[in-house]
């Protein structure tokens, strides 16, 4: 595993800081150029990263999606260096070799990672788009990134550059989602199909609902052995712990149809989790999640109008 990561490369005689703008160069001769740096690229409202480039792009084509919104004052950037110098990673303990990973202060969505320790590796789940030195040497410390795994479009951060931190560890996306990926690399995996192990006891499961291939991590060792559901924003933990909801779009408030919750039911059927995992700090269903979803998905049903029964 490399212990830094490039974002991109510098002549050696450069003046002044690598803004998208440009900077001064000297040459051997003495002269001064302004010359176009590429930089990392970062959509303020949802947090994704865009390849190095000189500009940034004209629309983040994530946030032009109805799950997603511009902000009224229009389309904002920022860089992966202005996010470091402004931002840093925290990393706290979920439970035993379990950690997340949540940028403070609160950027654009503002969802936490968590980083999964098994003896067959350690699992990135979901991203943030703050990467530097400090995270990466106590991530290292930790036993480092096996794999990364991200449930959907929303919280891809910038999980290219955390991959290349890492020994270009594989991304693994659902096929469903290729056409959402703002930073292509050949470190992405598209998975095809209802669930793929990435190791004994990890399994991916597509659940689709808020995105055709939105995935859960099912993680059979958490909880200290009944098992444990990493699901980013799907099922989603509400306010009161003891109960989930299903939405298409969060911020425009577009709820799932009755065949979409059925689906997601029943894709979870046949794996045991006591605990579920949402999202952000403290979204966390500790007991009896399972039948939370469960309970959860009926109240919803019979909310919306429609049968309370979950079938295929």
């Amino acid at each position: 595993m490399t212990g830094a990561v490039i974002f991109h490369q510098r002549s050696p005689r450069v003046r002044g800081s690598p803004e998208s703008s440009g900077h001064v160069v000297e040459t051997a001769s003495g002269a001064r150029l302004v010359a176009r740096t590429k930089v990392i690229h970062i959509c303020v409202t949802c947090g994704t990263a865009y390849p190095p480039a000189e500009k940034a792009p004209a629309e983040c084509p994530i946030c032009l999606d109805e799950r997603q919104y511009v902000a009224p004052g229009g389309q904002q950037w920022t860089t992966l260096e202005e996010l470091a110098r402004s931002h840093e990673n925290r990393l706290r303990v979920e439970e035993p070799k379990l950690w997340g990973i949540g940028t403070e202060p609160g950027f654009a969505i503002g969802q936490r990672a968590l980083l999964v320790q098994t003896g067959h590796g350690n699992i990135l789940w979901d991203c943030v788009s703050l990467i530097d030195d400090r995270t990466i040497a106590r991530v290292n410390a930790l036993g480092g990134i096996d794999a990364i795994a991200i449930s959907h479009p929303h919280y891809y951060g910038s999980m290219v550059a955390w991959s290349r931190a890492f020994g270009d560890a594989p991304i693994y996306l659902h096929a469903d989602e290729r056409r959402w990926v703002q930073w292509p690399d050949s470190r992405i995996v598209f998975w095809e199909g209802g669930s793929k192990e990435l190791a004994d006891g990890l399994t991916l499961i597509r659940i689709g609902g808020h995105f055709d291939g939105y995935q859960v991590l099912h993680w059979a060792d958490g909880a200290g052995g009944p098992g444990a559901l990493l699901a980013g924003d799907l099922p989603a933990v509400c306010a009161d712990r003891r109960w989930v909801s299903f939405m298409y779009s969060y911020p425009n408030f577009i709820p799932l149809p009755a065949r979409a919750v059925h689906r997601i039911v029943n894709a979870l059927d046949p794996y045991k989790f006591e605990r579920l995992y949402g999202a952000w700090f403290g979204r966390v269903v500790k007991e009896n999640a399972k039948a939370a979803v469960e309970r959860s998905a009926k109240r919803y049903l019979k909310a919306t109008g429609t049968s309370e029964r979950c079938h295929a």
